[in-house]
């Protein structure tokens, strides 16, 4: 049976989205404590009220449902439909003021990444994606960008701390092997890519939920989006993303991602 992602699932995830973005607005720019988790990484009342609020709507609305997110981990994961929330990414640029964070919410398909939303409140952008089908901004068609190499290429990558260690070259390589460079854009980077600004995006030490939900967005757009081994993404994602117009050149990228 063929599924209709898009009508069963956009209308849910735009009120998600609209109900995430009306509690962003209210933190964003404000005087936000901040909390530091295990990992060291921060986390708000933005954060854990946006997640709290998601998880009770799909709860409610799809309560065969499983849900994996950042801020109250797993429920139900193996189920057939699990959706996937980061309810701030880039709470280091919420809390200090950058529009360049974003709401993330996923629905995974047995395993694979299906459906995906990337939001932005502030700036009041939204990227709905159903994976090899469609991808929109603000509700009009987006496509990645013409093919290009990578010297000709426009690049957005994680912060360079996020490689340190035995391969720190080989992304400075990469990096420098582009035309162009930019970093550390979180989701909107993401968002960027599927719409032809930029044409190839490298991160490292992501989890699923950093990703999920963007993965359909790019390749709704007719992009390419693997680990760094050209696999596709699923519930054992190493941490490592590449995203591009083509999957010849993300081939290009891991031949330096992958030198050693």
């Amino acid at each position: 049976m063929t599924i209709d992602y898009e009508k069963q699932f956009k209308p849910f995830i735009d009120d998600l989205a609209d109900a995430a973005g009306e509690i962003a607005l209210k933190y964003f720019r404000s005087d936000l404590a901040v909390e530091v988790k295990q990992d060291q990484s921060p986390v708000t009342i933005a954060d854990k009220t946006i997640e709290k609020i998601v998880r009770e709507k799909i709860n409610k609305t799809f309560p065969s449902h499983g849900i994996i997110g950042e801020e109250f981990g797993r429920e139900n994961d193996t189920a057939e439909f699990v959706w996937v929330l980061d309810p701030i990414d880039g709470t280091k640029a919420f809390m200090t003021g950058k529009p360049m964070f974003g709401t993330i919410i996923g629905l995974m398909h047995n395993g694979k990444p299906a459906v995906g939303c990337i939001d932005q409140a502030f700036t009041k952008e939204r990227w709905f994606g159903i994976d090899a089908q469609m991808a929109t901004h603000n509700n009009a068609p987006i496509k990645v960008a013409k093919p290009r190499t990578l010297a000709e290429t426009r690049l957005y990558a994680g912060l360079p701390d996020k490689f340190w260690g035995e391969g720190m070259q080989d992304f400075l390589d990469l990096c420098h092997a582009a035309k162009y460079r930019q970093y550390n854009c979180d989701c909107y980077a993401f968002g960027l890519v599927a719409m032809g600004c930029a044409d190839i995006l490298v991160e490292a030490k992501l989890q699923i939920y950093d990703v999920a939900g963007c993965i359909p967005v790019i390749t709704g757009a007719g992009g390419f989006a693997s680990d760094w081994d050209l696999k596709p993404v699923g519930f054992d994602f190493s941490g490592e993303m590449l995203c591009a117009s083509t999957k010849e050149l993300a081939e290009e990228a891991v031949r330096f991602l992958k030198r050693k």
